[in-house]
């Protein structure tokens, strides 16, 4: 069977503005190949990005707890961007991953799509001998989603979708600095925690590492060649 091929691009340590730029201009160049009925190619960027808080399509404004003069004062951005979820945190130390691909080579099923990506998170966490499990109605991957007193979020997900072309992705808690979820609502989800690899195992956990392993989980679960 034909394997589709993702490449790779690793942008290191970016700021958010130019990297959604990026995501949108190459989503923008896919949806005019295809409307020439070009085979579009696939890319997956890794990020990690200084601090920011986005805030997705449906999300409320309110979700950030803290006036802008606190948040330009702590050195985070802040964008209104179009993506589905609500608000969430990027910054250092977490892995982030948009994959753009059309899903037309793959499956055009958006819950499939979510499932998948959650799916190659939840192999990752088992390498490290924790038990990654979704959360019913929403989307992410948690630690014990079933008991409310232990509930907590390890990776947050939010896309969007513009003629079966994704942009946007994951973000994925390594050694993230965990203060910063304490000015927002994270996702929108009032009471429910948010947690790190860092934390669960009580040690930095190798950034570097992870990512080879995400990106070869992400291999196994798309059935795809990367490089």
């Amino acid at each position: 069977m034909h394997k589709n091929h993702v490449q790779v691009i690793d942008k290191g340590r970016v700021a958010y503005k130019p990297m959604w730029d990026e995501q949108e201009q190459l989503l923008q160049k896919k949806v005019q190949q295809k409307g020439r009925g070009e085979k579009p190619t696939h890319e997956l960027f890794l990020v990690e990005h200084t601090p920011v808080y986005t805030l997705g399509k449906s999300g409320k404004a309110e979700h950030i707890l803290i006036t802008e003069e606190q948040r330009q004062q702590l050195g985070i951005d802040y964008y209104h961007i179009n993506r589905g979820g609500d608000i969430t945190f990027h910054g250092p130390e977490q892995l982030v991953v948009y994959p753009i691909l059309d899903l037309e080579q793959f499956k055009t099923d958006l819950g499939w799509y979510l499932r998948s990506l959650e799916e190659v998170v939840i192999k990752v966490l088992a390498l490290y001998g924790l038990q990654g499990e979704r959360s019913q109605g929403e989307t992410g991957v948690w630690l014990q989603p079933n008991d409310p007193a232990l509930a907590r979020k390890i990776c947050a997900m939010g896309i969007r979708c513009s003629r079966w072309v994704t942009m946007h992705g994951i973000a994925f808690n390594i050694n993230t600095p965990l203060h910063f979820f304490d000015y927002i609502v994270p996702c929108g989800i009032q009471g429910k925690a948010v947690t790190s690899l860092e934390k669960e195992l009580g040690y930095t956990a190798p950034l570097e590492t992870i990512k080879q392993q995400w990106l070869q989980a992400f291999s196994e679960v798309f059935e795809v060649q990367i490089g």
